[in-house]
């Protein structure tokens, strides 16, 4: 049986049950349980997203045809299939730094090269200011435009963007000022 299941060990009700399988099932179990209810899982229902151990908020919902997709480091993301409009949201809660908007704002534009600020202005978002940048700047080298939103409120910090590819930013950037609008964080 090998040397973990040793048959010159004594066995006790514990370690019969451990043998016939019936406790590794339970352990099994419950660690799965543990994790399930430890760890949790984001998600987007009905307009409300939730991410454990502290975020909750409410956003408004995405006319079709924008497609949800997953992208790394945010907690939410569309795109239209084929032609280069992306939306994506993210809130940071844990371990961010507690820096004005001007620098939040500019942590996100890492990534993109030749970044050119076309329109900066503040906003009300949620009862708090918010900070909206408009640039045009080169993804992988493909000319984009972009808008970028941040916001702190209970210690969280929340950031909407919208790309999309250069000269075409007015077709769907009402989707995403409606998306926006209706934003609104929530206890969770």
């Amino acid at each position: 049986m090998g040397a973990f299941l040793r048959d010159d060990i004594p066995t006790g009700l514990g370690w019969g049950l451990w043998r016939t399988g019936v406790g590794r099932t339970f352990l099994v179990i419950l660690v799965l349980w543990a994790l399930a209810g430890g760890c949790g899982h984001a998600e987007l229902r009905h307009g409300v997203f939730s991410k454990p151990p502290n975020v909750r908020y409410r956003i408004g919902e995405l006319p079709a045809p924008w497609r949800r997709v997953s992208l790394k480091d945010n907690d939410i993301a569309w795109t239209l299939p084929g032609d280069g409009h992306s939306i994506a949201v993210n809130s940071t809660c844990q371990g961010y730094e507690d820096a004005p908007l001007p620098v939040l704002t500019r942590h996100l534009s890492v990534g993109f090269t030749d970044p050119q600020l076309l329109e900066q202005q503040t906003a009300t978002l949620d009862g708090r200011e918010a900070l909206r940048s408009h640039y045009r700047a080169k993804l992988d080298g493909v000319p984009i435009e972009l808008l970028v939103v941040v916001m702190k409120k209970n210690s969280c910090v929340y950031d909407f963007m919208y790309v999309s590819p250069d000269g075409h930013f007015d077709e769907k950037s009402g989707d995403f000022e409606r998306m926006i609008q209706q934003f609104k964080s929530e206890e969770p």
